[in-house]
């Protein structure tokens, strides 16, 4: 088991933390996720049938863990929203920070800020299979999906981004106009 594991780990720790600092847009908690991921495989391993590949299996896994995270994280903001006292603290921003926006190119900095206005169908979708490059096979086996509700959502989520991107283009044209 020790070896099977170093070998899933070594095979594809990069692949888990990429597709969950893709979700989560935080270094730290993706790193904290991914060690969950793992905790799991380790626990669940001898009930992988290889029913799927052990790639699937562990996206399945992650996807898991981040949904619960967002679980926990919406039962926590509802917590504190009730408690917070509006009249004395500062909301922080929850955007990425300004150097992690400035390490994108222009094109990447714009297709990520419209990915984050997508459902969260659509932006695992999109991950999956254009960040990942999973199959639609592979990334309706992991969301639990037919791979005919992937194949809409990916066409959603590419028409939806398109909008978003030309939208954001025009308002940009308009500004440049207005100033000029």
């Amino acid at each position: 088991m020790d070896s099977v594991f170093k070998r899933l780990y070594t095979d594809y720790q990069q692949d888990v933390f990429q597709f969950l600092i893709y979700l989560v847009k935080n270094r730290d908690i993706a790193e904290d996720l991914m060690q969950e991921v793992f905790i799991r495989v380790m626990k669940s391993y001898g009930q992988f049938q290889g029913k799927s590949s052990e790639k699937t299996w562990l996206f399945s896994i992650a996807k898991n863990v981040a949904i619960d995270h967002f679980r926990k994280q919406s039962t926590i903001k509802k917590r504190i929203l009730s408690s917070f006292d509006w009249s004395k603290k500062d909301l922080a921003s929850e955007s990425p920070l300004p150097y992690e926006i400035a390490e994108l190119n222009e094109s990447m900095k714009e297709l990520y800020m419209c990915l984050d206005q997508c459902t969260t169908d659509q932006r695992m979708v999109v991950i999956m299979r254009y960040i990942q490059e999973l199959s639609i096979a592979e990334t309706a086996q992991i969301l639990g999906w037919t791979e005919g509700k992937v194949k809409t959502t990916q066409h959603r989520a590419i028409k939806s981004l398109r909008e978003k991107m030309s939208n954001r283009k025009e308002a940009e044209s308009s500004e440049r106009f207005k100033v000029e």
